[in-house]
């Protein structure tokens, strides 16, 4: 969406601090021993005493609140009874959600516990690389030279991109225009982003894999070639100067 009015800016802020206190709140109370329903329940919670609407579920029917991926499970991971955290897991939590017309996304990747698996290297890269986009972003400028960006600090940190995973414009729903923000330089992609518009910027970096596929459930995504994945996003507007991050009070560059 383009931000016209103020009533449109004050919309997307409520939302967005719903989404952001949300993921904030999940990633605090993650526990080693919890099962991944048990947390997801607990966003539920929060969500609902905001009034706001899990967006993945009013949209795509999906299996659950939020989508909390485990380890190799790349993204759109299925919260389940079955699923039990572990210390030392890589888990990444992406809340989106619905608020009085309103859309929000954003989502984080994080160590649970102690760094026992040596995955903190890989979040750090993911949250460097995503605050470098997102202040590279101003009106006027190319999408896919912010791909270059993110494509560019992946490699210098030595991690890959996933390629068919990207960003997207939001507001007054999911997933609008500009669609397929992606991690990497795509020279036929002539389109720049405008002043006052709507988008959820993430990152998508990899240690081994460059797709994504997707597994029988339907759902959960993982790398075409193993590995681990961090995945950091923030909802954004895009101004003529410094972006207004809506979602900044979700902690995930603390």
């Amino acid at each position: 969406m383009s931000i016209s009015r103020d009533e449109e800016l004050i919309g997307m802020k409520k939302a967005s601090e719903a989404v952001a206190l949300t993921l904030k709140e999940m990633r605090n109370y993650a526990k080693p021993g919890m099962t991944t329903k048990q947390l997801d329940n607990f966003g539920a919670k929060i969500l609902s005493d905001f009034g706001a609407k899990s967006a993945p579920y009013l949209t795509y029917g999906f299996p659950g609140w939020t989508c909390i991926s485990v380890n190799n499970e790349f993204c759109h991971g299925i919260p389940s009874d079955k699923r039990i955290l572990q210390e030392g897991d890589l888990v990444n939590i992406d809340v989106s959600a619905e608020l009085n017309g309103f859309w929000s996304d954003n989502g984080g990747s994080f160590v649970l516990g102690q760094d026992i698996n040596q995955h903190q290297k890989l979040i750090e890269a993911s949250q460097e690389i995503l605050y470098k986009a997102i202040y590279n972003i101003k009106g006027g400028v190319r999408i896919s030279d912010i791909g270059h960006i993110m494509e560019t600090e992946a490699k210098k940190r030595g991690f890959k991109v996933i390629k068919n995973l990207g960003g997207h414009g939001i507001g007054r729903s999911l997933h609008e225009q500009p669609d397929e923000l992606m991690n990497y330089r795509n020279r036929f992609d002539q389109r720049r982003f405008k002043k006052n518009s709507v988008v959820a910027i993430e990152t998508f970096i990899s240690t081994t894999s460059t797709y994504s596929t997707e597994l029988n459930d339907g759902w959960t995504m993982v790398g075409n070639k193993g590995g681990f994945m961090a995945q950091h996003e923030h909802t954004i507007v895009v101004t003529d100067g410094k972006p207004i991050v809506l979602t900044e009070m979700n902690g995930i560059w603390n």
